[in-house]
């Protein structure tokens, strides 16, 4: 059998908000890799035996005396190394070149041309100009430039605007780039991550979606063997794809908790139980528990606090149920990638924590069962292509993403059992118009948010005085970044009107045109 993990890439983190797009390329070439802190302890680096190392972007200056730096040991290893915008300029820095403040600083679009016919770019361009010159059009985020090369390095790349635009030690096989491959604005950029991990890097791609699934149903076998396990399911993508491997993996040792904590969408229960129970034929039990979150989360306004309410009253819920069963000794959770990611920061806290997640960050220290997540390395992209391969239904797999602590996050502050009705209401209006007007396909997440707040309206010839919903829609490739989605107006008074006439509670309608960042994508 394959080894998928045999051949990776380790990628440091300095904090640059395009980092997970960094690992998400190379896993699309086909190639396992890990994201970890850039100050990650250096036993780890050493036991785990990459391949390559990318250096990531991040927005410290490299300059100051306290600006973060590359583990030493990375140089002592004898792998090839990329660094990326701030990953280049710490390289240079640390091997004895210069960095200083750019004359002109460099945000968005540019052209650079190739030099030095460099084993990274050779017969990469997107143009060749009169000189018989490559070009590529690349996206640069920087104020700080390479302006000394350390020994044994040469410049492979230029622009207009930096003189040091890539350089590298070939005999190495050390390189740097101060534009960044990773995102779509650079077009030939997968071809450049692919060739640093499959040529220079010589790494086999051995991590395809069928692999995976061939790995994943192995492990789990093996960590489970005759015992039983429980799965709380959502509904949601991760926690599905989780009750279909683990329904391949272990079959009927499979018992799967549907928990209706009032904090679902619309006939949201009635949904999941139709789609696992009598559909795929996993053994689903449905734990109607919406009075116990609403009484804990009585009073609660604070965000993080009422995440980690919601991930505990899961566990007790759960707990309940496998009492009630015989020989549960694992819980599965659907936690991915991203969540671990998210939700723990360097130990230098320059990788802020942004949001616990309740998957990772709600989990009481004496938990009696052994966690099984075997999504944890997995990328949403990933998880969806393993959810075809195993037969999931393309419009579950494909909705909008939900969050774990579901209405919870989008009733901002106190929550109770009348919000959450308006909410879901609303919700489900929005929902049916998106999908009428052909447009739930062309936004990536959409979603109504009630805000606690009254405002003065008008019925007939009465006052009115209720609450207000805003209307969020984003357009994102990674969720990392988003701008607002551009819906029509007509639309956006169609939806408002909807929404304002058939839930009588609701005086107001906003819609949310903030990007990410500054803003977050979920308000909560």
């Amino acid at each position: 059998m394959t080894n998928i993990h045999n051949d990776r890439v380790l990628i440091l983190d300095f904090g640059s908000q395009y980092t997970q797009l960094i690992a998400r390329r190379v896993r699309e070439i086909g190639v396992y890799c890990e994201l970890l802190p850039f100050d990650v302890d250096v036993d780890y680096i050493k036991n785990f035996n990459p391949k390559g190392i990318i250096l990531s972007g991040g927005p410290d200056t490299v300059t100051t005396d306290d600006s973060a730096r590359a583990p030493e040991i990375i140089f002592d290893l004898g792998v090839p190394i990329l660094g990326i915008c701030y990953g280049m300029q710490t390289m240079a820095m640390q091997l004895g070149g210069k960095a200083t403040s750019a004359e002109k600083h460099e945000y968005g679009f540019a052209k650079i041309r190739a030099r030095s016919h460099s084993p990274l770019l050779i017969d990469i361009n997107d143009e060749i100009n009169d000189e018989g010159h490559g070009l590529l059009d690349v996206w640069m985020s920087h104020g700080i430039e390479v302006t000394k090369l350390p020994n044994g390095f040469e410049r492979i790349a230029s622009s207009d605007n930096c003189d040091i635009a890539g350089f590298a030690n070939t005999e190495k096989s050390y390189y740097g780039l101060q534009f960044h491959p990773e995102v779509t604005h650079t077009k030939k950029g997968k071809e450049i991550l692919d060739r640093f991990v499959s040529q220079i890097c010589n790494c086999q791609k051995n991590w395809t979606t069928k692999n995976i699934i061939s790995d994943l149903i192995k492990s789990l076998k093996e960590q489970i063997g005759k015992s039983n396990v429980l799965l709380g399911l959502s509904g949601g993508v991760d926690s599905s794809v989780v009750a279909a491997l683990l329904n391949k993996a272990v079959d009927d040792q499979l018992t799967c908790v549907f928990v209706d904590n009032g904090l679902l969408r619309l006939n949201e229960g009635d949904e999941v139980m139709q789609t696992f129970a009598q559909n795929m034929g996993v053994k689903v039990i449905r734990s109607n528990a919406q009075q116990k979150f609403y009484d804990a989360l009585e009073n609660e306004a604070d965000p993080e606090k009422k995440r980690k309410i919601i991930g505990h009253a899961f566990i007790d819920v759960f707990e309940k149920e496998a009492n009630k069963l015989n020989n549960i000794e694992y819980l599965a959770q659907g936690t991915i990638y991203p969540d671990v990611i998210e939700s723990a920061g360097a130990k230098s806290g320059k990788a802020k924590v942004i949001k616990s997640h309740h998957n990772v960050g709600g989990l009481p220290d004496d938990l009696k069962f052994e966690l099984v997540e075997p999504l944890k390395e997995l990328f949403k992209d990933e998880v969806r292509a393993i959810g075809v391969e195993l037969g999931i239904p393309k419009h579950m797999l494909f909705r909008h993403p939900f969050p774990g602590p579901g209405l919870g996050v989008r009733i901002l502050g106190q929550i109770k059992q009348e919000y959450a009705d308006i909410l879901r209401r609303a919700d489900a209006i929005f929902m049916d118009e998106l999908y009428k007007n052909d447009l739930y396909g062309k936004v990536n997440q959409a979603f109504c948010v009630f805000l606690p707040i009254k405002s003065v309206g008008v019925t007939g010839d009465e006052r009115r005085y209720d609450y207000v919903i805003a209307l969020r829609a984003v357009e994102t490739i990674d969720f990392m970044t988003a701008r607002w989605a551009r819906l029509p107006y007509d639309f956006l008074d169609h939806v408002s009107n909807r929404i304002m006439n058939e839930i009588s509670r609701v005086s107001r309608v906003v819609y949310d045109i903030s990007g990410k960042p500054p803003a977050t994508i979920e308000w909560e």
